[in-house]
């Protein structure tokens, strides 16, 4: 999950974290969906990620 005292996430690090191709991640970016900052390249802030992962449903596997 994320680790909560991490202020600020890479595109890489995010797409390790959610399993998914950086370019996924990118996608979330530039739809709106995932709010950055842009410090050179983009950088996620961990609440902000936490936000995100939190807006989707929980499978339940039924």
């Amino acid at each position: 999950m994320v680790r909560p005292y991490e202020p600020i996430y890479t595109v890489r690090e995010i797409a390790k974290l959610l399993k998914v191709n950086p370019n996924t991640v990118y996608k979330y970016m530039n739809e709106g969906m995932l709010p950055y900052l842009n410090l050179g390249n983009r950088k996620v802030r961990g609440k902000d990620l936490e936000e995100f992962i939190n807006k989707f449903p929980e499978e339940t596997g039924v």
